[in-house]
C-alpha cells in the first residue's frame, strides 16, 4: 500500500514535468507560424500572389500543432492531478497510453503509468474505477 502511494506520487510529479516539456516543445511551431505570417502578408515575398495561400497553409498547420501540443500538456497536468488525488482512473490510463506515442520520455512515462495502474491494489485506491 505504501509502495503504491509512493509510485502514484512519483507518477504525478513526472506527469507535471512531462507536461512542461510538452508545452515547451509545442512552442517550436511558432517559428513556422511567423514565417507563414510573413509569407501571407507579403513581407517575405516579392509581391507574388501565389505565395499567400502557402503562407496561410503553413500558419494553419503550425497553429494546429501548437494547440494540439498545449492541449496534450493540459491533459497531462490533469492526469497528474488525478493520479495524486486518486480519481479518474480510466482517464489516467488513457493518457498513459497516449503518452506512449511520444518517444522517449513519453513512452517510459506511459508504460510505467500503465504498469502501476493495472495493479489490483492501485485500482482499489481510486474512488471511481
Amino acid at each position: 500500500m505504501e509502495r503504491d502511494l509512493e509510485h502514484l506520487k512519483l507518477l504525478s510529479i513526472f506527469h507535471y514535468v512531462a507536461a512542461g516539456m510538452t508545452a515547451l516543445v509545442a512552442c517550436f511551431p511558432f517559428i513556422h507560424f511567423f514565417v507563414g505570417l510573413g509569407m501571407a502578408t507579403g513581407a517575405l515575398s516579392d509581391g507574388d500572389p501565389g505565395v499567400r495561400p502557402v503562407g496561410i497553409g503553413i500558419m494553419a498547420f503550425a497553429a494546429f500543432f501548437i494547440v494540439a501540443g498545449w492541449t496534450l500538456a493540459g491533459l497531462m497536468v490533469l492526469a497528474g492531478r488525478s493520479l495524486a488525488a486518486r480519481t479518474r482512473y480510466t482517464f489516467c490510463l488513457v493518457i498513459g497510453a497516449v503518452e506512449c506515442l511520444f518517444m522517449p520520455v513519453g513512452t517510459v512515462l506511459g508504460v510505467f503509468t500503465i504498469i502501476v495502474l493495472v495493479r489490483e491494489s492501485v485500482k482499489g485506491m481510486f474512488r471511481n474505477v
